[in-house]
Protein backbone atom coordinates (compact mmCIF):
# COMPACT_ATOMS: atom_id res chain seq x y z
CA UNK A 1 0.00 0.00 0.00
CA UNK A 2 2.90 2.30 0.97
CA UNK A 3 4.56 2.07 -2.48
CA UNK A 4 0.75 2.29 -4.42
CA UNK A 5 0.45 5.61 -6.16
CA UNK A 6 -2.90 4.93 -7.23
CA UNK A 7 -5.82 6.05 -5.23
CA UNK A 8 -8.12 3.43 -6.06
CA UNK A 9 -6.18 0.27 -5.80
CA UNK A 10 -4.53 1.39 -2.44
CA UNK A 11 -8.04 2.40 -1.25
CA UNK A 12 -8.97 -1.49 -2.35
CA UNK A 13 -6.39 -3.01 -0.81
CA UNK A 14 -6.31 -1.54 2.32
CA UNK A 15 -10.27 -1.64 2.65
CA UNK A 16 -9.86 -5.65 2.50
CA UNK A 17 -6.81 -5.40 5.22
CA UNK A 18 -9.12 -3.72 7.39
CA UNK A 19 -11.90 -6.41 6.94
CA UNK A 20 -9.16 -9.00 7.34
CA UNK A 21 -8.18 -7.29 10.66
CA UNK A 22 -11.51 -7.75 12.10
CA UNK A 23 -11.19 -11.26 11.36
CA UNK A 24 -13.41 -11.80 7.83
CA UNK A 25 -12.41 -14.67 6.39
CA UNK A 26 -12.97 -13.89 2.65
CA UNK A 27 -10.84 -10.84 2.83
CA UNK A 28 -7.48 -13.34 4.77
CA UNK A 29 -8.68 -15.74 1.47
CA UNK A 30 -8.14 -12.77 -0.61
CA UNK A 31 -5.61 -11.50 0.41
CA UNK A 32 -3.40 -15.48 0.56
CA UNK A 33 -4.44 -15.31 -2.96
CA UNK A 34 -3.41 -11.66 -4.19
CA UNK A 35 -0.27 -12.19 -2.24
CA UNK A 36 1.18 -15.78 -3.13
CA UNK A 37 3.57 -14.63 -5.34
CA UNK A 38 4.37 -12.21 -8.07
CA UNK A 39 3.39 -11.73 -11.89
CA UNK A 40 5.71 -13.73 -13.52
CA UNK A 41 7.48 -11.67 -16.26
CA UNK A 42 8.06 -13.65 -19.45
CA UNK A 43 8.49 -14.15 -23.04
CA UNK A 44 5.41 -12.04 -23.29
CA UNK A 45 6.14 -9.78 -20.88
CA UNK A 46 3.28 -9.39 -18.25
CA UNK A 47 -0.30 -9.31 -19.03
CA UNK A 48 -2.86 -9.89 -16.32
CA UNK A 49 -6.02 -8.64 -14.46
CA UNK A 50 -6.05 -4.75 -13.06
CA UNK A 51 -6.21 -4.77 -9.42
CA UNK A 52 -4.20 -4.60 -6.24
CA UNK A 53 -1.32 -6.61 -5.15
CA UNK A 54 1.89 -8.52 -6.99
CA UNK A 55 -0.23 -11.42 -8.83
CA UNK A 56 -2.56 -8.32 -10.90
CA UNK A 57 -1.38 -5.55 -13.24
CA UNK A 58 -0.90 -2.30 -10.52
CA UNK A 59 1.13 1.06 -10.84
CA UNK A 60 3.58 -0.83 -8.23
CA UNK A 61 4.14 -3.77 -10.46
CA UNK A 62 4.72 -2.15 -13.62
CA UNK A 63 7.44 0.36 -11.54
CA UNK A 64 8.99 -2.49 -10.60
CA UNK A 65 9.01 -3.81 -14.19
CA UNK A 66 10.26 -0.58 -15.88
CA UNK A 67 12.90 -0.31 -13.12
CA UNK A 68 13.96 -4.02 -13.93
CA UNK A 69 14.02 -3.88 -17.14
CA UNK A 70 16.45 -0.73 -17.07
CA UNK A 71 18.24 -2.58 -14.49
CA UNK A 72 19.14 -5.48 -17.60
CA UNK A 73 19.82 -2.70 -20.14
CA UNK A 74 22.60 -1.39 -18.12
CA UNK A 75 24.09 -4.28 -16.52
CA UNK A 76 24.37 -6.17 -19.77
CA UNK A 77 25.90 -3.19 -21.30
CA UNK A 78 23.58 -2.78 -24.11
CA UNK A 79 22.11 0.69 -25.46
CA UNK A 80 20.46 2.48 -22.60
CA UNK A 81 18.08 3.80 -24.49
CA UNK A 82 13.90 2.53 -24.85
CA UNK A 83 10.79 4.33 -26.55
CA UNK A 84 7.57 3.57 -24.88
CA UNK A 85 4.25 3.07 -26.19
CA UNK A 86 0.83 2.38 -25.30
CA UNK A 87 -3.09 1.54 -26.36
CA UNK A 88 -6.04 2.89 -24.90
CA UNK A 89 -6.51 0.17 -22.07
CA UNK A 90 -7.57 1.46 -18.87
CA UNK A 91 -4.69 2.97 -17.19
CA UNK A 92 -1.95 2.26 -20.65
CA UNK A 93 -1.27 5.88 -20.49
CA UNK A 94 -0.62 5.82 -16.40
CA UNK A 95 1.68 2.70 -16.85
CA UNK A 96 3.13 4.21 -19.98
CA UNK A 97 4.17 7.49 -18.00
CA UNK A 98 5.53 5.66 -14.78
CA UNK A 99 7.60 3.37 -17.25
CA UNK A 100 8.76 6.86 -18.61
CA UNK A 101 9.90 8.76 -15.77
CA UNK A 102 11.21 5.31 -13.73
CA UNK A 103 13.56 4.47 -16.60
CA UNK A 104 14.57 8.06 -17.00
CA UNK A 105 15.22 8.67 -13.50
CA UNK A 106 17.45 5.27 -13.77
CA UNK A 107 19.46 7.26 -16.31
CA UNK A 108 17.84 6.16 -19.51
CA UNK A 109 17.42 7.89 -22.42
CA UNK A 110 13.67 7.41 -22.78
CA UNK A 111 11.33 8.55 -25.49
CA UNK A 112 7.41 8.63 -24.65
CA UNK A 113 5.09 8.18 -27.88
CA UNK A 114 2.95 10.81 -28.03
CA UNK A 115 -0.51 9.68 -27.50
CA UNK A 116 -1.78 5.61 -27.65
CA UNK A 117 -1.05 4.00 -30.68
CA UNK A 118 -0.93 0.71 -32.44
CA UNK A 119 1.87 -2.16 -31.26
CA UNK A 120 3.54 -1.95 -34.87
CA UNK A 121 4.20 1.68 -34.55
CA UNK A 122 6.19 0.56 -31.05
CA UNK A 123 8.17 -1.99 -32.72
CA UNK A 124 8.88 0.07 -35.83
CA UNK A 125 10.35 2.40 -33.44
CA UNK A 126 12.43 0.61 -31.94
CA UNK A 127 14.57 0.28 -35.36
CA UNK A 128 13.83 3.29 -36.59
CA UNK A 129 15.11 5.06 -33.63
CA UNK A 130 17.88 2.60 -32.97
CA UNK A 131 17.26 2.52 -29.18
CA UNK A 132 17.67 -0.55 -26.51
CA UNK A 133 14.69 -2.00 -26.32
CA UNK A 134 10.92 -1.05 -26.53
CA UNK A 135 7.80 -0.99 -24.13
CA UNK A 136 4.24 -1.67 -25.87
CA UNK A 137 1.60 -1.37 -23.04
CA UNK A 138 -1.32 -3.61 -24.11
CA UNK A 139 -3.05 -6.74 -23.31
CA UNK A 140 -3.66 -7.10 -27.06
CA UNK A 141 -7.09 -9.09 -27.59
CA UNK A 142 -7.09 -10.19 -23.93
CA UNK A 143 -10.73 -9.28 -21.73
CA UNK A 144 -11.48 -5.77 -20.77
CA UNK A 145 -10.10 -5.52 -17.57
CA UNK A 146 -6.75 -7.02 -18.48
CA UNK A 147 -3.62 -5.03 -19.45
CA UNK A 148 -0.03 -5.67 -19.67
CA UNK A 149 3.47 -5.39 -21.08
CA UNK A 150 5.58 -6.17 -23.85
CA UNK A 151 9.09 -6.21 -24.47
CA UNK A 152 11.11 -5.61 -27.64
CA UNK A 153 14.82 -5.43 -28.27
CA UNK A 154 17.33 -2.96 -30.28
CA UNK A 155 20.52 -3.88 -31.12
CA UNK A 156 21.96 -7.65 -32.38
CA UNK A 157 17.80 -8.47 -31.90
CA UNK A 158 16.67 -5.93 -34.39
CA UNK A 159 13.76 -4.62 -33.39
CA UNK A 160 12.11 -8.40 -32.09
CA UNK A 161 10.54 -9.43 -28.61
CA UNK A 162 12.29 -11.16 -26.22
CA UNK A 163 13.11 -14.54 -26.00
CA UNK A 164 15.05 -17.04 -23.55
CA UNK A 165 17.38 -16.55 -21.78
CA UNK A 166 16.51 -12.55 -21.45
CA UNK A 167 13.23 -12.65 -20.45
CA UNK A 168 14.51 -14.76 -17.48
CA UNK A 169 17.37 -11.89 -16.98
CA UNK A 170 14.52 -9.15 -16.91
CA UNK A 171 12.54 -11.57 -14.49
CA UNK A 172 15.57 -11.49 -12.02
CA UNK A 173 16.30 -7.81 -12.14
CA UNK A 174 12.65 -7.26 -11.55
CA UNK A 175 12.70 -9.61 -8.50
CA UNK A 176 15.77 -7.59 -7.53
CA UNK A 177 14.28 -4.51 -7.46
CA UNK A 178 10.99 -5.52 -5.46
CA UNK A 179 12.76 -6.49 -2.76
CA UNK A 180 13.50 -2.49 -1.90
CA UNK A 181 10.61 0.11 -1.82
CA UNK A 182 9.51 1.90 -4.95
CA UNK A 183 10.91 5.50 -3.00
CA UNK A 184 14.38 4.02 -3.13
CA UNK A 185 14.49 4.45 -7.02
CA UNK A 186 14.92 7.94 -8.66
CA UNK A 187 12.30 9.33 -11.29
CA UNK A 188 12.63 12.31 -13.90
CA UNK A 189 9.97 13.89 -15.79
CA UNK A 190 13.14 15.06 -18.84
CA UNK A 191 12.23 12.39 -20.64
CA UNK A 192 11.24 12.73 -24.38
CA UNK A 193 8.30 12.91 -25.94
CA UNK A 194 7.74 11.68 -29.67
CA UNK A 195 6.87 14.22 -32.20
CA UNK A 196 4.48 13.31 -35.02
CA UNK A 197 7.05 12.27 -37.52
CA UNK A 198 7.94 8.63 -35.88
CA UNK A 199 4.17 7.76 -36.68
CA UNK A 200 4.55 9.62 -39.71
CA UNK A 201 7.61 7.49 -40.61
CA UNK A 202 5.65 4.36 -40.08
CA UNK A 203 2.77 5.11 -42.45
CA UNK A 204 5.39 6.00 -45.50
CA UNK A 205 7.28 3.16 -45.00
CA UNK A 206 4.53 1.13 -44.62
CA UNK A 207 2.43 2.49 -47.74
CA UNK A 208 5.29 1.92 -49.75
CA UNK A 209 5.66 -1.88 -49.85
CA UNK A 210 2.79 -2.40 -51.87
CA UNK A 211 2.92 -0.36 -55.76
CA UNK A 212 0.12 1.89 -57.08
CA UNK A 213 -3.46 0.33 -56.91
CA UNK A 214 -4.26 -1.24 -60.18
CA UNK A 215 -7.76 0.01 -59.90
CA UNK A 216 -8.68 3.91 -59.45
CA UNK A 217 -10.21 4.77 -55.90
CA UNK A 218 -13.83 4.70 -57.14
CA UNK A 219 -13.45 1.14 -59.47
CA UNK A 220 -11.94 -0.55 -55.82
CA UNK A 221 -13.51 -3.48 -53.76
CA UNK A 222 -15.69 -2.00 -50.93
CA UNK A 223 -14.34 -2.09 -47.50
CA UNK A 224 -15.80 -2.09 -43.99
CA UNK A 225 -12.87 -2.02 -41.07
CA UNK A 226 -12.99 -1.96 -37.50
CA UNK A 227 -10.91 -0.89 -34.52
CA UNK A 228 -12.62 -3.09 -31.88
CA UNK A 229 -12.59 0.05 -30.16
CA UNK A 230 -8.32 -0.10 -30.28
CA UNK A 231 -6.23 2.33 -31.35
CA UNK A 232 -5.82 0.89 -35.27
CA UNK A 233 -8.41 3.70 -37.50
CA UNK A 234 -6.15 6.47 -37.46
CA UNK A 235 -2.92 4.62 -38.18
CA UNK A 236 -4.74 2.23 -41.02
CA UNK A 237 -6.55 5.55 -42.36
CA UNK A 238 -3.51 6.96 -43.06
CA UNK A 239 -1.60 4.39 -44.50
CA UNK A 240 -4.03 3.06 -46.71
CA UNK A 241 -4.72 6.88 -48.06
CA UNK A 242 -0.87 7.32 -48.63
CA UNK A 243 -0.79 3.99 -50.29
CA UNK A 244 -3.86 5.14 -52.91
CA UNK A 245 -6.41 3.05 -51.43
CA UNK A 246 -10.14 4.12 -51.09
CA UNK A 247 -11.51 4.84 -47.45
CA UNK A 248 -13.13 2.08 -46.41
CA UNK A 249 -16.97 2.50 -44.12
CA UNK A 250 -16.15 2.10 -40.44
CA UNK A 251 -17.97 0.55 -37.73
CA UNK A 252 -18.86 3.64 -35.95
CA UNK A 253 -19.31 2.19 -32.47
CA UNK A 254 -16.27 0.71 -32.80
CA UNK A 255 -13.79 3.15 -34.45
CA UNK A 256 -12.50 5.35 -31.37
CA UNK A 257 -10.23 4.15 -29.22
CA UNK A 258 -12.70 2.70 -25.56
CA UNK A 259 -11.40 0.80 -22.49
CA UNK A 260 -14.52 -0.38 -21.89
CA UNK A 261 -15.26 -1.98 -25.14
CA UNK A 262 -18.58 -1.58 -24.23
CA UNK A 263 -19.98 -3.97 -27.91
CA UNK A 264 -17.83 -6.81 -27.43
CA UNK A 265 -17.56 -8.84 -24.29
CA UNK A 266 -13.99 -10.19 -25.08
CA UNK A 267 -12.25 -7.76 -28.17
CA UNK A 268 -10.61 -10.41 -30.07
CA UNK A 269 -11.97 -10.73 -33.56
CA UNK A 270 -11.61 -15.15 -33.51
CA UNK A 271 -14.16 -15.04 -30.96
CA UNK A 272 -17.69 -15.75 -32.06
CA UNK A 273 -20.01 -12.62 -31.62
CA UNK A 274 -17.00 -9.99 -32.16
CA UNK A 275 -17.43 -9.32 -35.81
CA UNK A 276 -21.17 -9.22 -35.75
CA UNK A 277 -21.36 -5.08 -36.42
CA UNK A 278 -18.39 -5.03 -38.51
CA UNK A 279 -20.50 -7.72 -40.66
CA UNK A 280 -23.51 -5.86 -40.07
CA UNK A 281 -22.65 -2.52 -41.56
CA UNK A 282 -20.49 -5.03 -44.64
CA UNK A 283 -24.43 -6.40 -45.40
CA UNK A 284 -25.82 -2.80 -45.16
CA UNK A 285 -23.51 -1.53 -47.37
CA UNK A 286 -22.68 -4.53 -50.07
CA UNK A 287 -18.47 -4.38 -48.97
CA UNK A 288 -16.84 -6.75 -50.73
CA UNK A 289 -14.35 -7.40 -47.51
CA UNK A 290 -14.48 -6.66 -44.09
CA UNK A 291 -11.38 -6.39 -42.15
CA UNK A 292 -10.69 -5.98 -38.39
CA UNK A 293 -7.78 -5.20 -36.48
CA UNK A 294 -7.89 -6.24 -32.51
CA UNK A 295 -7.18 -3.56 -30.48
CA UNK A 296 -3.75 -2.46 -30.75
CA UNK A 297 -3.70 -3.66 -34.32
CA UNK A 298 -1.06 -6.45 -34.73
CA UNK A 299 -3.60 -8.72 -35.74
CA UNK A 300 -6.36 -8.65 -38.64
CA UNK A 301 -9.24 -10.93 -39.35
CA UNK A 302 -10.81 -10.93 -42.72
CA UNK A 303 -14.84 -11.79 -44.03
CA UNK A 304 -16.02 -12.10 -47.81
CA UNK A 305 -19.43 -12.68 -48.85
CA UNK A 306 -20.84 -15.68 -48.77
CA UNK A 307 -23.02 -15.56 -51.40
CA UNK A 308 -26.10 -15.69 -49.35
CA UNK A 309 -26.11 -12.29 -48.11
CA UNK A 310 -23.66 -12.16 -45.28
CA UNK A 311 -20.16 -13.19 -44.93
CA UNK A 312 -17.71 -15.94 -44.06
CA UNK A 313 -14.59 -15.15 -41.69
CA UNK A 314 -11.71 -16.55 -43.02
CA UNK A 315 -9.16 -18.59 -40.98
CA UNK A 316 -5.87 -17.22 -39.99
CA UNK A 317 -4.53 -19.94 -41.77
CA UNK A 318 -6.21 -19.25 -44.72
CA UNK A 319 -5.46 -15.55 -44.57
CA UNK A 320 -1.76 -16.66 -44.06
CA UNK A 321 -1.65 -19.08 -47.49
CA UNK A 322 -2.99 -16.02 -49.40
CA UNK A 323 -0.54 -13.64 -48.44
CA UNK A 324 2.70 -15.92 -48.63
CA UNK A 325 1.48 -17.14 -51.75
CA UNK A 326 1.16 -13.44 -52.69
CA UNK A 327 4.77 -13.15 -51.28
CA UNK A 328 6.30 -16.62 -52.29
CA UNK A 329 5.44 -14.97 -56.19
CA UNK A 330 6.69 -11.61 -55.85
CA UNK A 331 9.86 -12.68 -54.34
CA UNK A 332 10.53 -15.18 -57.58
CA UNK A 333 9.16 -12.97 -59.76
CA UNK A 334 12.19 -10.65 -58.32
CA UNK A 335 14.37 -12.97 -58.69
CA UNK A 336 14.53 -13.13 -54.51
CA UNK A 337 15.60 -16.10 -52.83
CA UNK A 338 14.45 -16.06 -48.61
CA UNK A 339 12.33 -18.30 -46.26
CA UNK A 340 8.74 -18.40 -45.62
CA UNK A 341 7.68 -18.96 -41.66
CA UNK A 342 4.89 -20.28 -39.78
CA UNK A 343 4.52 -21.07 -35.95
CA UNK A 344 4.18 -24.88 -35.37
CA UNK A 345 0.55 -24.88 -35.20
CA UNK A 346 -0.48 -22.87 -38.04
CA UNK A 347 -1.29 -24.80 -41.47
CA UNK A 348 1.33 -27.00 -42.85
CA UNK A 349 -0.10 -25.38 -46.35
CA UNK A 350 2.59 -22.33 -46.24
CA UNK A 351 5.22 -25.15 -46.66
CA UNK A 352 4.27 -26.39 -49.92
CA UNK A 353 3.71 -22.67 -51.36
CA UNK A 354 7.58 -22.56 -50.16
CA UNK A 355 8.34 -25.82 -52.29
CA UNK A 356 6.68 -24.89 -55.20
CA UNK A 357 8.22 -21.75 -55.17
CA UNK A 358 11.74 -23.14 -54.65
CA UNK A 359 11.89 -20.97 -51.36
CA UNK A 360 13.03 -21.97 -47.82
CA UNK A 361 10.68 -23.21 -45.37
CA UNK A 362 11.13 -23.02 -41.45
CA UNK A 363 8.54 -23.87 -38.52
CA UNK A 364 8.52 -22.26 -35.58
CA UNK A 365 7.27 -22.14 -31.75
CA UNK A 366 4.52 -20.27 -31.01
CA UNK A 367 4.44 -16.59 -30.84
CA UNK A 368 6.06 -13.76 -33.25
CA UNK A 369 8.91 -13.46 -31.18
CA UNK A 370 10.24 -16.71 -32.85
CA UNK A 371 8.57 -15.88 -36.41
CA UNK A 372 10.21 -12.66 -36.57
CA UNK A 373 13.66 -14.23 -35.94
CA UNK A 374 13.53 -16.22 -38.80
CA UNK A 375 16.94 -15.84 -41.05
CA UNK A 376 16.22 -14.70 -44.40
CA UNK A 377 12.51 -14.12 -43.86
CA UNK A 378 10.52 -13.09 -46.68
CA UNK A 379 6.73 -13.83 -44.61
CA UNK A 380 5.64 -15.69 -41.92
CA UNK A 381 2.59 -15.51 -40.01
CA UNK A 382 0.58 -17.61 -36.87
CA UNK A 383 -2.39 -18.80 -37.68
CA UNK A 384 -4.17 -16.25 -34.43
CA UNK A 385 -4.35 -13.67 -37.19
CA UNK A 386 -0.79 -12.77 -36.98
CA UNK A 387 1.28 -11.98 -40.39
CA UNK A 388 4.21 -10.35 -40.68
CA UNK A 389 4.74 -8.98 -44.52
CA UNK A 390 7.76 -7.01 -44.30
CA UNK A 391 10.39 -7.70 -42.38
CA UNK A 392 12.32 -4.75 -43.51
CA UNK A 393 9.68 -2.64 -41.83
CA UNK A 394 8.15 -4.46 -38.29
CA UNK A 395 10.21 -7.77 -37.09
CA UNK A 396 6.49 -8.33 -35.29
CA UNK A 397 2.94 -8.88 -36.54
CA UNK A 398 1.38 -6.36 -37.96
CA UNK A 399 -2.70 -5.86 -38.82
CA UNK A 400 -2.03 -2.60 -40.70
CA UNK A 401 0.46 -4.08 -42.70
CA UNK A 402 -1.54 -7.10 -43.44
CA UNK A 403 -4.72 -5.37 -44.02
CA UNK A 404 -2.88 -2.86 -46.77
CA UNK A 405 -1.19 -5.80 -48.47
CA UNK A 406 -5.03 -7.65 -48.54
CA UNK A 407 -6.02 -4.63 -49.92
CA UNK A 408 -3.71 -4.83 -52.45
CA UNK A 409 -4.29 -8.06 -53.18
CA UNK A 410 -8.00 -8.01 -53.71
CA UNK A 411 -7.54 -4.96 -55.79
CA UNK A 412 -5.29 -6.83 -58.41
CA UNK A 413 -7.57 -9.34 -58.24
CA UNK A 414 -10.94 -7.07 -59.08
CA UNK A 415 -8.66 -5.81 -61.60
CA UNK A 416 -8.47 -9.28 -63.36
CA UNK A 417 -11.65 -10.50 -62.97
CA UNK A 418 -11.35 -12.19 -60.04
CA UNK A 419 -11.97 -12.23 -56.09
CA UNK A 420 -10.45 -13.39 -52.80
CA UNK A 421 -12.79 -16.22 -53.26
CA UNK A 422 -11.39 -16.81 -56.11
CA UNK A 423 -8.02 -16.58 -55.01
CA UNK A 424 -9.20 -19.17 -52.39
CA UNK A 425 -10.35 -21.89 -54.75
CA UNK A 426 -7.09 -20.98 -57.21
CA UNK A 427 -5.23 -22.05 -53.96
CA UNK A 428 -6.80 -25.10 -53.37
CA UNK A 429 -6.50 -26.16 -56.97
CA UNK A 430 -2.87 -25.49 -57.11
CA UNK A 431 -1.21 -26.68 -54.02
CA UNK A 432 -4.12 -28.82 -52.45
CA UNK A 433 -7.56 -28.51 -50.43
CA UNK A 434 -6.18 -27.74 -47.06
CA UNK A 435 -8.73 -27.28 -43.86
CA UNK A 436 -7.86 -26.65 -40.24
CA UNK A 437 -9.74 -26.39 -36.79
CA UNK A 438 -9.40 -25.87 -33.19
CA UNK A 439 -10.94 -27.08 -30.15
CA UNK A 440 -10.23 -24.91 -27.09
CA UNK A 441 -10.80 -26.70 -23.27
CA UNK A 442 -11.00 -23.50 -20.68
CA UNK A 443 -10.52 -24.17 -17.38
CA UNK A 444 -11.09 -22.18 -14.22
CA UNK A 445 -8.29 -24.29 -12.18
CA UNK A 446 -5.02 -23.42 -14.28
CA UNK A 447 -3.93 -27.01 -12.17
CA UNK A 448 -6.36 -28.83 -14.45
CA UNK A 449 -4.00 -27.74 -17.82
CA UNK A 450 -0.94 -29.94 -16.47
CA UNK A 451 -3.46 -32.78 -15.35
CA UNK A 452 -4.90 -32.81 -18.98
CA UNK A 453 -1.16 -33.05 -20.81
CA UNK A 454 -0.15 -35.87 -18.54
CA UNK A 455 -2.77 -38.04 -19.23
CA UNK A 456 -2.32 -37.32 -22.98
CA UNK A 457 0.90 -38.27 -22.23
CA UNK A 458 0.48 -41.37 -19.80
CA UNK A 459 -1.62 -42.93 -22.63
CA UNK A 460 -1.09 -41.32 -26.08
CA UNK A 461 -3.85 -41.93 -28.64
CA UNK A 462 -2.96 -44.48 -31.39
CA UNK A 463 -6.22 -43.40 -33.34
CA UNK A 464 -8.07 -40.48 -33.81
CA UNK A 465 -11.25 -40.51 -35.71
CA UNK A 466 -11.33 -42.58 -38.77
CA UNK A 467 -6.98 -42.12 -39.08
CA UNK A 468 -4.06 -43.78 -37.63
CA UNK A 469 -1.57 -42.09 -35.47
CA UNK A 470 1.41 -42.32 -37.19
CA UNK A 471 3.58 -41.05 -35.08
CA UNK A 472 3.88 -39.23 -31.79
CA UNK A 473 6.33 -36.49 -30.84
CA UNK A 474 6.62 -34.77 -27.21
CA UNK A 475 8.25 -31.27 -27.70
CA UNK A 476 9.18 -31.58 -23.41
CA UNK A 477 12.58 -32.58 -24.07
CA UNK A 478 13.04 -29.90 -27.32
CA UNK A 479 12.70 -31.50 -30.61
CA UNK A 480 14.24 -30.75 -34.33
CA UNK A 481 16.00 -27.93 -32.67
CA UNK A 482 13.22 -26.62 -30.56
CA UNK A 483 13.71 -25.35 -26.79
CA UNK A 484 11.91 -28.07 -24.42
CA UNK A 485 7.99 -27.28 -24.69
CA UNK A 486 4.71 -28.34 -23.12
CA UNK A 487 3.43 -29.45 -26.94
CA UNK A 488 2.46 -32.77 -28.16
CA UNK A 489 1.98 -33.20 -31.78
CA UNK A 490 0.37 -36.69 -33.79
CA UNK A 491 0.79 -36.65 -37.20
CA UNK A 492 -2.00 -39.03 -38.66
CA UNK A 493 -2.41 -40.80 -41.56
CA UNK A 494 -3.74 -39.11 -45.09
CA UNK A 495 -1.10 -36.37 -43.79
CA UNK A 496 -3.37 -35.17 -40.90
CA UNK A 497 -1.78 -33.15 -37.96
CA UNK A 498 -3.36 -32.79 -34.59
CA UNK A 499 -1.19 -30.51 -32.14
CA UNK A 500 -2.04 -29.97 -28.34
CA UNK A 501 -0.52 -27.09 -26.46
CA UNK A 502 -1.47 -25.15 -23.78
CA UNK A 503 -2.30 -21.41 -24.56
CA UNK A 504 0.00 -19.03 -23.62
CA UNK A 505 -1.79 -16.20 -23.21
CA UNK A 506 -5.64 -17.70 -21.54
CA UNK A 507 -6.18 -20.37 -19.21
CA UNK A 508 -6.94 -22.61 -22.18
CA UNK A 509 -6.05 -26.42 -23.36
CA UNK A 510 -5.83 -25.12 -27.46
CA UNK A 511 -5.85 -28.09 -30.36
CA UNK A 512 -4.97 -27.48 -33.81
CA UNK A 513 -5.91 -29.81 -36.37
CA UNK A 514 -4.78 -29.62 -39.85
CA UNK A 515 -6.22 -31.98 -42.82
CA UNK A 516 -5.61 -31.80 -46.36
CA UNK A 517 -8.12 -33.85 -49.34
CA UNK A 518 -9.03 -33.75 -53.15
CA UNK A 519 -11.64 -30.97 -52.33
CA UNK A 520 -12.16 -28.49 -49.44
CA UNK A 521 -15.06 -30.25 -48.22
CA UNK A 522 -13.80 -33.31 -47.93
CA UNK A 523 -10.75 -31.62 -45.74
CA UNK A 524 -13.45 -29.76 -43.69
CA UNK A 525 -15.57 -33.37 -42.86
CA UNK A 526 -11.97 -34.69 -41.69
CA UNK A 527 -11.35 -32.01 -39.16
CA UNK A 528 -15.18 -32.17 -37.41
CA UNK A 529 -14.77 -35.50 -37.37
CA UNK A 530 -10.68 -35.11 -35.97
CA UNK A 531 -12.36 -32.55 -33.25
CA UNK A 532 -15.14 -34.65 -32.20
CA UNK A 533 -12.30 -37.81 -31.53
CA UNK A 534 -9.93 -35.47 -29.40
CA UNK A 535 -12.92 -33.52 -27.85
CA UNK A 536 -13.19 -35.77 -24.81
CA UNK A 537 -9.21 -36.14 -24.36
CA UNK A 538 -8.81 -32.45 -23.13
CA UNK A 539 -12.24 -31.91 -21.31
Amino acid sequence: MDQDRDDQTRGELDAVVQRAKRGNSAAFEELRERFAGRLQFGTAGLRAELGWGPLRMNRVVVSQAAAGLARFLIDTGRQRSVVIGYDGRVNSDVFARDSAEVMRGLGLDVTLLPSALPTPVLAFAVRHLGVGAGVMVTASHNPPRDNGYKVYLGGDDDGSQIVPPVDGQIADAIEAVAASPLSDLPRATDFAVAGPDLAEAYVAATAAIVPAPRLPVDAQPSVVYTAMHGVGWQTARAVFAAAGFAEPAVVTEQIEPDGAFPTVSFPNPEEPGAMDLAIARGVAVGADLVIANDPDADRLALAIPDGSGSYRRLSGNEVGWLLGWRAASDAVAAGRSGVLAASIVSSPALSRVAERHGLGYRDTLTGFKWVSRVPDLLFGYEEALGYLVDPEVVRDKDGISAALVLLDLATSLAASGSSIAGQLDAFAAEFGAFASGQVATRVDDLARIGTIMQALRATPPTTLGPLTVLRSTDYAAGVDGFPPSDILRYDLSGDARVIIRPSGTEPKVKVYIDTVAETPAAAQALVEALADAVRPRVS
